[in-house]
């Protein structure tokens, strides 16, 4: 049997393996109990719950459901919804807490569960630290027969996400466009609520793998090599852009209207394009995301405020510096007017709006931003040598580069900013491996600097 990883990033396994439902009903206890810590007027907390459509998300799901009714909570079962779908409906069915049931772009064999405050953002670490002792200890609060809370159902999550994400566009103006795009929703969480959303912003949808099955008809991550049917389709069908979302629909890849498929990283940089185009205000992101973000924020005058990996750090900073945009470069665009959350649904409004309104293509939109080239690499790395490799890749920009401005950051992991480009070292929160990302406006100056790092980490 393999460990389950349990990270601040929430709960990653192998159903059959290391996960099952009484994994699933103990961390619905942990969690309970963790609530229940919190409550202060003794009333139930209601606790809704959401899934991704995995053959065995129902399981678990009723396994969590059990375990925190077990311990005095209230459950709302949301269904087959999208992880901001879920994060939406925390916050307007007024929840003391909330649950996704995923394993985001892990294949079908994974599930996991990702907890969620009253307002939908993801807990800091020292809270999730809290649910995961309780945990490891088996420190269960659980209630006699009076105080066993009940379940219910709630099948108003699309309505609500379709309904807050139309306000932030103009939706005549998209309407009178009529755009022709091709979704691929690899028959995860978005099949449902994205068409909707097309239908209501009166699009042509050529919708692929639309079926919330939760069988996946490729890998499930969003990368150019696992979408390589949907840029004929969108020739084809003469389409003007094509969209893809990971299974839970937080995150969106970008295929331009030559069937280019143009990144994740540039989902983030066109809603920022857009929305820079609106107003001036701060932006947020990651410190793995492209510098695309920052070249548009310094051209608008504004400037971008950069966080450790995950989004409930840059929620945090958008919420405490009052940012317009932020997210991540693997596709996760976050507007705090619809959910502090990732949302393939914003990253769709804001790109159709901004193509709306220049009448440009997607192509010509990305043209404009100032490119780069990015790699993505990773290797194994057990957990206990991650310090090892870290501590080579700081001693070296420390003492062995000369001639150009350096900038080390240790936030998370290790960043080192040069003239010629970054370099982003860090370990995974929910697998054993070791990430580096490399970026720079030279393809083979990024090559040699994650080349470099794997010979000094001798990874």
């Amino acid at each position: 049997m393999s460990e389950l990883i349990i990270s601040i990033s929430g709960v990653r396994g192998i159903i059959g393996d290391n996960l099952g439902p009484r994994e699933g009903a103990e961390f619905g206890l942990a969690y309970g109990s963790f609530l229940g810590q919190l409550n202060q007027d003794q009333t139930p907390s209601k606790v809704c719950i959401g899934r991704d459509g995995r053959p065995s998300g129902q399981m678990l799901s009723a396994a969590m459901s059990s375990g925190l009714m077990a311990a005095g909570c209230e459950t709302i079962d949301l269904g087959i919804v999208t992880t901001p779908g879920t994060a939406l409906m925390t916050r307007f069915l007024s929840c003391r807490g909330g649950v996704v049931i995923t394993a985001s772009h892990n294949p079908v064999e994974y599930n996991g569960i990702k907890f969620l405050r009253h307002d939908g953002i993801a807990y800091p670490e020292d809270q999730v630290k809290q649910i995961h002792q309780r945990y490891y200890a088996k420190d269960f609060v659980t209630q006699r027969a009076q105080g066993v809370a009940g379940a219910g159902r709630n099948s108003k999550a699309h309505a609500v996400h379709v309904d807050s994400v139309l306000q932030i566009c103009d939706k005549t103006l998209i309407r009178s466009r009529r755009f022709r795009v091709v979704l691929d929703s690899i028959n995860g969480a978005g099949c449902v609520v994205t068409a909707q959303l097309l239908a209501e912003l009166g699009c042509d949808v050529i919708h692929l793998n639309g079926r919330p099955t939760g069988i996946f008809a490729h890998r499930p991550e969003p990368t150019a090599e696992d979408l390589s049917e949907l840029g004929p389709q969108i020739i084809k069908h003469g389409a003007v852009v094509g969209f893809a979302q990971d299974p839970d629909a937080d995150r969106l890849a970008v295929i331009d209207e030559q069937g280019r498929y143009i990144g994740e990283e540039y989902t983030l940089a066109l809603a920022a394009k857009y929305m820079f185009r609106k107003k001036a205000g701060l932006a947020a992101a990651n410190l793995s995301t492209s510098r695309m973000i920052d070249d548009l924020a310094a051209a608008a005058g504004c400037a971008v405020i950069r966080t450790p990996v995950g989004e409930a750090h840059v929620a945090k900073a958008m919420l405490e510096n009052n940012c317009i945009i932020g997210g991540e470069g693997n596709g996760g665009v976050i507007d705090p007017r619809v959910v502090p959350v990732r949302d393939s649904l914003v990253g769709i409004v804001m790109i159709l709006q901004l193509l709306a309104e220049t009448g440009k293509t997607v192509s010509e939109l990305v043209g404009e931003i100032p490119c780069y080239h990015m790699l993505k690499r990773k290797f194994p790395c057990p957990p206990e040598e991650t310090s090892g490799v870290l501590e080579a890749v700081r001693q070296h920009y420390e003492t062995s580069v000369s001639g150009e401005k350096v900038k080390i950051d240790t936030r998370d992991g290790i960043r080192v900013d040069l003239d010629e480009g970054w370099i982003h070292v860090r370990a995974s929160n929910t697998e054993p491996i070791m990430r580096i990302i490399a970026e720079s406006s030279d393809p083979e100056r990024a090559k040699r600097l994650a080349d470099q790092i794997r010979a000094w980490a001798r990874i």
